[in-house]
């Protein structure tokens, strides 16, 4: 019987240590796995670059679009007006849209420097969204605004091959009879 009294008296006075030190501003919750994980991946979530959360297929055209003619520094005004009468013209949208789809796919790609080291992580949510034709629509618009072959950035080069080899679509493994 006085081994459960101690038993008892152990434990209360654990929870009176545990309540002063939750006074005190210590919190042990966090010691919680799950908890910890909950708010390590909302951390992620809210804390990462939303470049790379893009989940619609003509918004991530529009950015590398924009990131292959940044490829060698800042837009021209020539430039922005070529990517403006493209977006209007191949995404069908009126010049306010065009120019807001210009503003926000310049603001997420800041200088793009991550952007080309890291398409596949960029792509990898928006692949999927893809259909055969606006993939290939995608890798023509880009290398249309990347500029003429001879003319190209070294970085505009690399990133339009990364775009080709991460859009083209595999071709179908053939059975043989």
């Amino acid at each position: 019987m006085h081994f459960i009294l101690g038993l008892l008296g152990t434990i209360v006075t654990i929870l009176v240590l545990l309540n002063r030190l939750a006074d005190a501003g210590i919190d042990l919750g966090g010691l919680n796995p799950f908890l910890w994980h909950r708010r390590r991946k909302w951390r992620k979530l809210s804390g990462g670059n939303p470049l790379f959360y893009i989940s619609d297929p003509m918004d991530a055209t529009a950015i590398l679009m924009v990131a292959a003619v940044k490829a060698d520094g800042d837009m021209t005004k020539e430039d922005k007006s070529h990517l403006l009468d493209l977006f209007e013209t191949e995404f069908h949208l009126s010049k306010k849209d065009a120019a807001d789809l210009l503003v926000s796919s310049v603001h997420l790609l800041g200088d793009g420097k991550e952007l080309r080291r890291k398409v596949h992580k960029f792509l990898e949510p928006s692949r999927g969204g893809f259909s055969e034709e606006q993939a290939q629509s995608a890798i023509a618009l880009v290398s249309h605004a990347a500029g003429a072959p001879e003319e190209r950035h070294e970085n505009a080069t690399e990133l339009l091959e990364q775009v080709e080899m991460l859009l083209t679509p595999k071709p179908a493994k053939q059975t043989v009879w």
